[in-house]
């Protein structure tokens, strides 16, 4: 058979409802930022509450309290709190969010529950309000999450769409609370995403675009941290590489401690409920002799990355906080872990910028931060924007690279898997972050299939067709029937043996309505629905309104484009001649 022109391929697979799910992520980005004010609102109510007895919504630091060693009890009541709400309102809400949004996505069709977009922020509000050593951003990603998905589920609309939505609406709270919005979109491709298809990224995109937009009506505008740093000699890249491995080692160390601590909680004797309470007396003790570690602490982080700490108070602050938010964090509080890492990262740069040649001191408490976060959460690219959103610190852009870069790279050598995945790993699921092109949505039908077919006439007897096609010497399971040029089933021996008399089409009008592929699909559309129907064989038609027969693919085919990917991954080869040589 000669090659059928079909309608040619383009760079995308064709979506027609990518419109209306873009659509929908506009209202879902706006909602999200109301969220995001609400979220922040909840911190500084609960904050003002708990350590100035005052219902206020000023943007107060818990530092500032006179409440003295009373201060201890305060973390311990959030505590009790948010285990009360975790027990009798949802379990959902413990933990710091991006692992839950991400077992939803991948385990839970994108389903979410409308307790977890209410709960979760006034559980998050109170344990942060009560001196939680958190940040607002993994929260707001599991709220957002939650409003974009509650929105998909009132629409007739797929796993894969409700996973854009519910992703367009997390990364729409990040870029509310930080103002990143360019980061938000990263951290949708390398943590929550697992593809990049215009299907997810335009909503996303536009999602975050109208967060960045809409933010400054409800909350200042600029970055967060402005900072301007002087431009990079070439003395710092062996400082950042030197800050990125001891970034990497901070990462892996937090990393490994939470879990450990986690692991101790589950011994207790004694119910979950109460570990949030556990977690808020270690923080209260810890908040006692460290104020400043209590609560989001943006105030110290500006204060970090302008160098404006002694060191040894630095050295106390990077300690307690790391201890009290392990610990804390471990008990299964709600809370979120950036704003704590970039605290962690900066502390570090501060206390290394007294050490570490090459450029402005300011620079290594930056690119620390970015670096500790892209090392503990495994996303270099990330870590680099976010930390620039942060600061619009343009100059800095090379050395958060490089620094985010190396402490991803220590990390992705020396662990399993990351603070993000060990959680769900514990639960029974394997994350598999690496992905790329399928190599069976790389080729086509086409590239593949069998072109000389051999087929049955419909007015073919059942008999005759059993002794000629059936017999000693059959060759293949199924064939083709036709009628004309169309193709009206595929004929195998358990179908024909049902008709003791009858034709070969008369047979085929009993069976299931013919399934079929077309010459121009991707491979791994028609090894779906080989799937989807038990079958092990489809007939190729040139379109269908005619059914013409064009080819035969089998399962035996769709190895074809597996082994072509197995020579570029694993065949390994020396060029021996240059161009120059020959």
């Amino acid at each position: 058979m000669t090659p059928t022109p079909h309608p040619p391929r383009g760079d995308f697979a064709l979506n027609t409802r990518l419109l209306r799910i873009t659509a929908m992520a506009v209202v879902i980005g706006a909602v999200s930022t109301l969220a995001a004010r609400v979220l922040l609102d909840l911190i500084r109510f609960f904050t003002n509450l708990f350590f100035f007895q005052t219902f206020s919504l000023a943007d107060r630091s818990p530092a500032d309290h006179t409440l003295g060693a009373w201060v201890i009890a305060v973390p311990v009541i959030g505590g009790l709190i948010v285990g009360l709400i975790a027990r009798y309102g949802s379990d959902k809400i413990r933990g710091h969010g991006i692992p839950e949004a991400i077992e939803a996505i991948l385990f839970g069709k994108s389903k979410m529950s409308p307790k977890v977009a209410l709960l979760k922020p006034l559980s998050s509000g109170i344990v942060i309000g009560s001196g939680g050593p958190f940040g607002a951003e993994g929260p707001i990603i599991m709220t957002g999450g939650a409003i974009g998905s509650l929105i998909a589920q009132h629409f007739h609309l797929t796993a894969a769409e409700r996973k854009a939505l519910l992703v367009a609406g997390a990364t729409a709270g990040m870029t509310a609370v930080f103002g990143t919005p360019v980061a938000a979109v990263l951290l949708a491709v390398e943590l929550l995403l697992f593809e990049l298809r215009p299907r997810s990224l335009l909503p996303v995109a536009v999602a975050c675009a109208v967060a960045g937009f809409t933010r400054p009506l409800l909350m200042e505008a600029g970055p967060l941290f402005p900072l301007q740093t002087a431009v990079p000699g070439p003395l710092a890249m062996v400082s950042c590489v030197i800050a990125g491995l001891l970034c990497g080692m901070l990462s892996a160390s937090l990393s490994i401690s939470l879990y450990k601590v986690e692991d101790l909680f589950g011994k207790l004797p004694i119910h979950w409920m109460w570990w949030p309470a556990i977690g808020g007396l270690a923080v209260g003790i810890g908040g006692y002799f460290e104020p400043r570690a209590l609560g989001v602490g943006y105030d110290v982080i500006g204060d970090l990355l302008h160098n404006h700490l002694a060191l040894g108070v630095v050295a106390t602050l990077l300690a307690v906080k790391a201890i009290i938010w392990v610990i804390s964090l471990g008990s299964g509080t709600s809370g979120g872990v950036l704003a704590p890492l970039l605290m962690m990262g900066a502390g570090l740069g501060v206390v290394l910028s007294h050490v570490l040649p090459g450029n402005d001191p300011m620079l290594w408490p930056l690119v620390c931060m970015a670096a500790t976060l892209g090392g503990v959460m495994r996303a270099p690219l990330t870590a680099t924007i976010f930390a620039f959103g942060l600061t619009h610190d343009s100059n800095a852009l090379l050395p958060l690279l490089t620094t985010s870069a190396v402490a991803y790279g220590f990390t992705v050598l020396t662990m399993r898997r990351s603070i993000l995945t060990e959680k769900i790993a514990r639960r029974g699921y394997h994350i598999y972050r690496e992905y790329g092109i399928d190599p069976l949505e790389r080729h086509s039908v086409e590239e593949v299939m069998t072109r000389e077919v051999r087929t049955i006439d419909a007015a073919l007897p059942v008999g005759e067709a059993l002794a000629q096609y059936f017999g000693e010497g059959q060759v293949h399971r199924a064939y083709p029937v036709l009628r004309g040029n169309a193709v009206i089933g595929m004929a195998d021996r358990t179908l024909l043996a049902t008709f003791s008399v009858g034709t070969v089409g008369d047979a085929c009008g009993t069976a299931p309505p013919l399934v079929f592929a077309r010459a121009g699909e991707n491979c791994r559309a028609v090894a779906t629905r080989l799937a989807r129907h038990r079958l092990e064989r489809l007939p190729v038609v040139k379109d269908a309104q005619s059914l013409a027969l064009v080819g035969l693919v089998a399962r035996s085919d769709l190895i074809k484009p597996s082994l072509a990917h197995f020579d570029e991954e694993e065949k390994r080869e020396r060029m021996r001649g240059l161009p120059w040589q020959t």
